[in-house]
């Protein structure tokens, strides 16, 4: 096995065991820390993606825009929100699987997908449409990042 398939094994698996504590830990937390870690460009440029990351957040940037009206407008119900939040757990679970960034985007990424999980995570978590509209709002935060740090031609970022 090469020394890079075992980096990117490694990787995948810290990022997915990391992943799977987030929602506990996102309970503990006053979700401002994932927030205050600062992305960077790779030396002035966004970084390379792959098919199954471009797919991912596609997927995810899709279910946002949908409902992108409704929320700005306090129309969505509950439903509608946790169809979000699901689709993002789905499609980070996806990218995980199918990790195959090289480590420096992947360390960058993980930001992004913990601002995600974060999103998602204050959805599921609050009782009134109001904090699960916050939560929506991190979606649309964590997917500005994806494309502004992320070579992402297809991408449709959400406007505010």
């Amino acid at each position: 096995m090469q020394i890079d398939s075992i980096v990117r094994a490694a990787t995948c698996l810290a990022l997915a065991l990391s992943l799977t504590a987030l929602p506990s830990m996102a309970a503990e937390h006053d979700h401002h820390d994932i927030d205050a870690v600062e992305l960077q460009l790779n030396a002035g440029q966004k970084w390379q993606t792959d098919a199954p990351l471009r797919q991912a957040m596609g997927a995810i940037g899709q279910a946002v825009n949908s409902s992108l009206d409704a929320i700005h407008n306090n129309q969505l119900d509950a439903t509608g929100y946790e169809n979000i939040a699901e689709e993002v757990n789905q499609q980070v679970a996806y990218m995980i699987e199918n990790c195959k960034l090289e480590p420096a985007a992947d360390a960058q990424l993980h930001i992004v997908i913990a601002r995600l999980m974060d999103g998602a995570q204050l959805i599921q978590s609050e009782g009134d449409l109001q904090g699960k509209r916050k939560g929506a709002v991190k979606l649309v935060g964590a997917l500005h990042d994806y494309a502004k740090y992320f070579s992402d031609a297809g991408f449709v970022q959400p406007v505010h």
